[in-house]
């Protein structure tokens, strides 16, 4: 059983207005306790403790994954009391429902489903516009980078460098961004690109290799063939699908390469 952070609260009323429930939204499902079931489904919490029970007992559902603890603030004669209330989720509900054939609980799960996809929905747009603001933010701060690399304000090579690998690395930083938030784009490609021969291929890899290796930026490891892998690579490159190219573009070719 988890132990679970307070979530949204949302107020639940029945179509024929028979029953308000405060649903509690929290890890994209919601919970609702046994009592709240009860009331509900129109059953006795006696009744719905003994389904949930069977539920866990016959491996319908795991308690581990489907039940948490939730402060719940109660009165207790003069006291106000906050007590730790188990509470189950959307699966859990659903499957009480059927077992007590309540018209109420097919009525929730159809709210709750609706509900929980307008959060998401809501909570995707939210997200995407928080990440394109800081996306914005962050290429601002980029280009004052470059700008500055190339101005009279840093005066070390030791400055100097440190600008430099900052501004390659958050290109990199944002691209990645980007993909683990599902936003990056296949972006407009040229079609076509005529492959080098792979002799003309080694002479712009060793022109390459020299230019790193001056710059300290690469070791006597960089660009080694393994036997004649370049020529089998720039075939592959070449290569068509049912007729059609299977690199179509520039773009596409070279991220292969």
């Amino acid at each position: 059983m988890a132990e679970a952070p307070s979530g949204e609260v949302l107020l639940y009323e029945a179509p024929d207005g028979g029953v308000r429930v405060e649903v509690k939204l929290d890890r994209d499902t919601v919970w609702l306790t046994q009592q709240q079931m009860a009331d509900l489904f129109g059953r006795e919490r006696s009744v719905v403790t003994k389904h949930i029970r069977n539920t866990f007992q016959e491996g319908e559902l795991d308690p581990a994954a489907t039940c948490a603890k939730f402060a719940q603030v109660r009165t207790e004669g003069a006291r106000t009391v906050s007590r730790e209330v188990d509470h189950f989720n959307l699966d859990v509900v659903i499957s009480v429902g059927y077992r007590v054939k309540s018209l109420r609980g097919t009525q929730f799960r159809l709210w709750a489903t609706r509900t929980l996809r307008d959060h998401l929905v809501q909570g995707y747009t939210l997200n995407r516009q928080r990440f394109e603001h800081n996306a914005r933010e962050l290429e601002a701060a980029l280009a004052l980078v470059r700008k500055a690399a190339a101005g009279e304000a840093l005066s070390t090579d030791q400055g100097r460098g440190l600008v430099d690998v900052i501004a390659r690395y958050t290109q990199t930083f944002l691209l990645l961004q980007r993909y683990d938030e599902g936003l990056l784009v296949e972006p407009q490609g040229i079609v076509g690109g005529l492959l080098p021969p792979a002799l003309e291929a080694r002479a712009a890899i060793v022109r390459l290799k020299r230019d790193l290796l001056a710059r300290g930026e690469a070791t006597q490891l960089f660009g080694r063939e393994r036997e004649d892998g370049l020529a089998a690579l720039l075939g592959n490159l070449d290569q068509s699908v049912l007729g059609e190219p299977a690199y179509p573009t520039v773009e596409t070719k070279a991220a292969h390469l």
